[in-house]
């Protein structure tokens, strides 16, 4: 498989990954919290609280940091557990009339992004002999490119409101940052919350 190739189906799948993991849910939370769906608005917090942890692994690939390519495996096994942990909330999605439009876009949705997270956690497992170094192979390096350009939009973003340089440190820096704080949290939950509470979500 050539480069030239492997770089497009990268981008493909940044691309992909933009509309089934921020666009679609965010509208789906949007939609279910007019319409006041529980068990949906449920699910969809939860998802956000668990995906946060792709924008850590966008932020540390963007300071060039090896780690991020296991935080990318830990994100996709999180993601997916998101999705169909909640007991509580399985039995009222279940119970939801399927033929109503906005259900059956969250069954469509949940269920794409199943398969795109799954597919994107073997990828994600391939792609661990870059923990040595970016310069463990030529695939490293444009796994890099995306969130490199993204860094260097959102310095350009940031210098510009506030006179402040955003360097490929800096994204580290706040990569890692966010990282210890998301694995407070997530340590807190599975160490008080969930022996507590199990699989319910409750109002969690």
């Amino acid at each position: 498989m050539s480069i030239a190739f492997l770089q497009q189906l990268i981008w493909a799948e940044y691309r992909a990954a933009v509309v089934l993991t921020i666009v679609l849910p965010l509208v789906v939370l949007i939609w279910a919290t007019v319409r006041r769906e529980g068990a949906i608005s449920r699910l969809l917090n939860l998802y956000w609280k668990v995906a946060s942890l792709l924008a850590v692994t966008v932020l540390l690939l963007a300071g060039t940091e090896p780690m991020a390519f296991a935080v990318a495996v830990a994100a996709h096994l999180l993601i997916l557990g998101s999705l169909w942990f909640w007991e509580d909330i399985n039995y009222e999605l279940a119970d939801l009339p399927p033929w109503r439009a906005l259900p059956l876009v969250t069954r469509i949705w949940r269920w794409s992004l199943t398969v795109f997270t799954a597919v994107g956690a073997v990828a994600s497992v391939a792609s661990l002999n870059c923990l040595n170094g970016w310069q463990a192979s030529d695939v490293c390096a444009l796994w890099q490119q995306p969130p490199g350009g993204f860094s260097q939009f959102l310095g350009r973003g940031l210098n510009f409101l506030f006179g402040a340089p955003w360097t490929t440190e800096g994204a580290r820096v706040a990569g890692w940052f966010c990282l210890v704080i998301y694995a407070g949290f997530f340590l807190q939950w599975l160490l008080v919350r969930w022996p507590r509470f199990g699989r319910v979500a409750g109002g969690f």
